[in-house]
């Protein structure tokens, strides 16, 4: 018998929980080649052009399937979009796991990648279908730093356990795991509160209407009719590709040639990183909405960033507190980009809310997605010969040209800020 009162916030949340945990699974996947690369080089004989396509492998299909997810989302429900793609993962780093040449390892991170690409979206629609509207924002909040704690997950930890394993044994027992939160979630998540016997915040899904692929078309070419869509989609990238060319893939290997650093206390910057961008997220977004303005925090925020990266690739020889009070305030001023989600989200009526979601992510994604394998590609331009223990190493100069390349589009989205339309914190109609 179905009761007349919304789910109390104790079995919202422990719904909510364990799709969460298979967001911060997509995290851990998106960053755990960074304290892999020499492992990587070795096994599979491959320069950093190689390494930098496979860990982009993971971008590729998760730009990809941004757009089609909203349909999954919509058509399946969440709770059998959740658990399919944490099986789907399983198989994929199963796949990279016993990988006997580079070709099986991309493809199973191509797998990887496409099937966590639904965990956002799902998250966001059982946040939806859970929680009364009040809390929507604090929970999108707090999806973004469950992944974070799945990147730094892929930090130090993964490192200390690569110490005593070997790679290939510890993304094994990452697939048990993904397996078993797909089992979890599809044995205690539900779609809808009405499916637990409670009342639903949200309208029944049954009653909506379900996504054709003309609307879908329809949807993305209304959201390209208002100039701030395509700026908006091209100015993130910036931002997320540094944090994850560096934090994500070249940093632990940057800082343990050239600060002499070990690998697990690379890891461990590289993952503090990541928790600095996930704190000033909620406090950038804060400050925002208090300001009643998009605009100015955004730029401010790029151009932080920009000076942020320039101090930590440029100038060589920084004293250990210079760098990792460098990093900090660069990952802090990075996490800038959460404000592209609500200055995209008001810049178009509110019925393309769901397609611009898609695209904007689309955008935030192609940073990572390009710049990995492009700086892999300047590295071995760059290369001088040295070979260490089987593995390239590459001198500072070819590090500096390589993330030179991110530097240009940072600057290059300051300058399309200034070209924006400040929405005020207002949905225009």
């Amino acid at each position: 018998m179905q009761s007349n009162t919304p789910p109390p916030l104790s079995v919202a949340w422990s719904v909510w929980g364990l799709g969460a945990l298979f967001y911060l699974m997509a995290f851990f996947h998106r960053v755990a080649p960074a304290v892999m690369t020499e492992e990587l080089m070795r096994d599979f004989q491959i320069g950093a052009t190689a390494l930098g396509n496979l860990s982009a492998y993971y971008f590729y299909s998760y730009v990809a399937m941004q757009i089609p997810t909203g349909v999954f989302a919509d058509t399946l429900g969440p709770r059998r979009l959740l658990s399919t793609g944490a099986w789907a993962a399983a198989a994929g780093t199963i796949l990279f796991a016993l990988a006997p040449t580079l070709f099986w390892a991309g493809l199973g991170r191509l797998l990887i990648g496409a099937s966590v690409a639904v965990a956002f979206v799902g998250m966001l629609k059982l946040s939806t279908c859970w929680f009364p509207p009040r809390y929507y924002a604090m929970i999108a909040g707090m999806i973004v730093f469950v992944g974070i704690i799945g990147a730094v997950g892929a930090g130090p930890p993964l490192r200390l356990l690569m110490d005593h394993y070997s790679w290939r044994g510890v993304m094994l027992g990452v697939a048990v795991v993904s397996l078993a939160i797909g089992v979890l979630i599809r044995l205690f998540v539900r779609d809808c509160p009405h499916e637990k016997g409670f009342a639903d915040w949200a309208p029944n899904p049954s009653s909506a209407t379900r996504v054709s692929l003309k609307n879908i078309l329809a949807g993305v070419s209304g959201v390209f009719r208002y100039r701030n869509t395509l700026l908006l989609m091209v100015i993130p990238g910036a931002l997320t590709g540094g944090t994850l060319t560096f934090a994500g893939l070249w940093g632990v290997p940057f800082l343990t040639t050239h600060y002499n650093l070990q690998r697990s206390t690379a890891a461990m910057l590289t993952s503090a990183l990541l928790v600095c961008l996930a704190l000033s997220g909620p406090i950038i977004g804060y400050l925002s909405d208090r300001w009643q303005r998009r605009k100015p925090l955004f730029i401010i925020g790029c151009a932080a960033t920009l000076v942020g990266w320039s101090v930590v690739w440029l100038i060589p020889d920084l004293p250990m507190w210079a760098l990792v009070t460098a990093l900090l305030l660069t990952g802090f001023f990075s996490g800038s980009m959460i404000l592209t989600f609500a200055f995209a989200k008001e810049s178009v009526p509110a019925e393309f809310s769901g397609t611009i979601s898609g695209v904007i992510n689309m955008g935030v994604m192609m940073g990572p997605m390009l710049m990995q394998p492009a700086v892999g590609w300047m590295l071995d331009h760059q290369w001088q010969g040295t070979v260490r223990d089987g593995v390239r190493i590459y001198s500072r100069e070819a590090y500096q040209v390589g993330f030179s390349m991110i530097l240009v589009w940072i600057v290059l989205s300051v300058i399309l800020l200034f070209f924006t339309r400040e929405t005020y914190c207002r949905q225009i109609k």
